[in-house]
């Protein structure tokens, strides 16, 4: 595994992080996010957090975690660098009637003070940084010794680990950049949590994507999923009907739908460490 994470010092990181915020920002990814909330509950009921508790989200996008641990009476800061996504979370929580602090911030970079959260998490949010490495040092300087760090991740072989590798194959990722994907590998993850941690928990768990069907799912994702719209955006006629043929082909090794609509089975996993 070290071959995957060796950092290039030349990559300019700033510049994919600008270009990968500008995707995130475009569409409205808060319609996709919100579909995903079963996994922010599942993560908060598996971390067993005291009621209290100071957590932290980062990369939050529209506050599926953020909600699942402030209606557990957490005290939940809740981060992301696309400041659209928080505002989206912000009208949930007001909308429950929920207290969560928001903080525009960068994963890379987080603006607090060393071993300041009882349990950081993230769902399907940190695993996109370009600078890995960095990303998951900075989860480690903020949370508490004796903290929980809890994510969700899509494994490499999931559907939505194989969408990413479909998507780069039409549309490379910038030189340097891993796939997302390697936050679901559990030997990555001993890497690069392991000095500081302790892995007390690896699921392999299953989201499925309910949609009316896979020319539903594609065009719904195309519209508010911003990288893939930026990935379609990035060819021209050709290359869209090739990238969406391979995304069509790739729906239907998924699909396990009995009912006449459609039912993506995307596996993912749910990890949780311990900091030593």
């Amino acid at each position: 595994m070290g071959s995957h994470t060796t950092i290039n010092p030349s990559t300019d990181y700033t510049a994919i992080k600008a270009k990968q915020n500008a995707a995130w920002g475009a569409g409205d990814y808060s319609k996709v996010g919100v579909t995903l909330q079963i996994t922010g509950e599942e993560l908060a009921e598996a971390m067993d957090i005291n009621a209290d508790a100071k957590v932290l989200d980062v990369a939050a996008g529209n506050g599926n975690a953020t909600l699942a641990f402030a209606r557990r009476f957490c005290n939940v800061t809740s981060t992301d660098y696309v400041s659209e996504l928080l505002e989206a979370s912000g009208t949930r929580a007001k909308a429950e009637g929920l207290y969560v602090n928001y903080k525009v911030a960068d994963a890379e970079d987080l603006p607090f003070t060393d071993q300041s959260f009882d349990a950081v998490v993230s769902t399907f949010g940190v695993m996109f940084t370009p600078n890995q490495q960095q990303a998951a040092a900075e989860l480690q300087r903020v949370v508490k010794p004796g903290g929980k760090i809890g994510m969700a991740n899509w494994t490499p072989e999931s559907f939505i680990g194989q969408l990413f590798k479909t998507i780069g194959k039409h549309v490379p990722p910038p030189a340097g950049v891993s796939s997302p994907a390697l936050w679901g590998n559990r030997e990555w993850l001993e890497e690069a949590f392991g000095a500081t941690c302790q892995i007390s928990s690896f699921q392999h768990k299953t989201f499925l994507f309910r949609y009316r069907s896979a020319e539903h799912f594609l065009e719904y994702f195309r519209a508010f999923y911003g990288p893939m719209q930026k990935a379609f955006e990035a060819l021209d006629e050709v290359g869209q009907t090739a990238l969406r043929n391979d995304i069509m082909t790739l729906i239907e090794t998924f699909d396990i739908s009995t009912n006449g609509s459609l039912c993506i089975s995307s596996e993912y996993a749910e990890v949780i460490a311990v900091r030593h």
